[in-house]
């Protein structure tokens, strides 16, 4: 389905229930649809995210401490759950996560249907072939090629991992609706992938409390909180495809 840019319906300030209306009629429609999610998607688990009101250089810009991050401890929250049941009804096909915190995999989403663009505090890759192992495995090199096993965790300044960028970008271009939920669209190479899925005729959906550099480009915009939104979009998806 193509989808000019600028051909975007005036659904930014209307009613909440009529936007997540027109989000699950736009999921319903859609053929291919990739959901890209950053640190806001967690802050309902109770990990901090960056740039939000109580983020964690939100909170360094006011001279006041961080919060810990608790990965251990953090259970999946509404937002994540929701993306879960999308993939139960076959109308997920691929999640691109900037987070680290492993909370998709502990929902319950495919390995296969996911990418971390950012690494997970749970695994260990190998810095040779980039195969991935888990952490408390007891492996101390590579058991494909014998290399290296050093965190997955990507840091600033070092490259993202090849094989989940390669499948992001492939995702990214081939998709009819991208769903940002959570992120401020701000770290590349990760932020290319709403502009190339734009390019290539999709509609943009952006689910995020903070400003975006893609705002003016998107679809359908949601200042809301995640967790008011993506549940009631499934719930709705599931009486368009009669799904009690």
């Amino acid at each position: 389905m193509c989808f000019e840019i600028g051909q975007k319906e005036d659904l930014v300030a209307s009613d909440l229930g009529e936007r997540i209306n027109t989000l699950a009629r736009w999921t319903f429609e859609a053929k291919y649809l990739v959901v890209f999610t950053g640190a806001g998607i967690s802050t309902e688990s109770g990990i901090s995210d960056y740039r939000g009101p109580d983020g964690i250089w939100t909170r360094q810009a006011r001279g006041l401490p961080s919060k810990k991050r608790a990965f251990s401890s953090a259970a999946p929250n509404a937002g994540h759950t929701a993306i879960v049941e999308l993939q139960k009804l076959g109308k997920l096909a691929f999640l691109i996560s900037q987070n680290i915190d492993n909370l998709h995999l502990k929902s319950g989403i495919r390995p296969d249907r996911l990418a971390e663009l950012h690494g997970n505090v749970t695994k260990l890759r190998c810095s040779h072939c980039e195969f991935l192992v888990g952490n408390s495995a007891g492996e101390i090199s590579c058991p494909r090629c014998g290399g290296k096993l050093v965190s997955s965790v990507v840091n600033f300044g070092q490259p993202l991992p090849r094989k989940e960028l390669d499948e992001s970008f492939s995702h990214s271009r081939n998709c009819d609706l991208f769903v940002v939920a959570g992120s401020s669209l701000v770290v590349y190479p990760a932020a290319d992938m709403p502009r190339m899925a734009l390019e290539s005729g999709a509609r943009l959906v952006i689910i995020n409390q903070g400003e975006t550099p893609f705002d003016g480009l998107a679809h359908l915009r949601f200042g809301e909180g995640i967790g008011e939104v993506l549940p009631p979009t499934v719930d709705e998806l599931k009486e368009l495809m009669e799904i009690g």
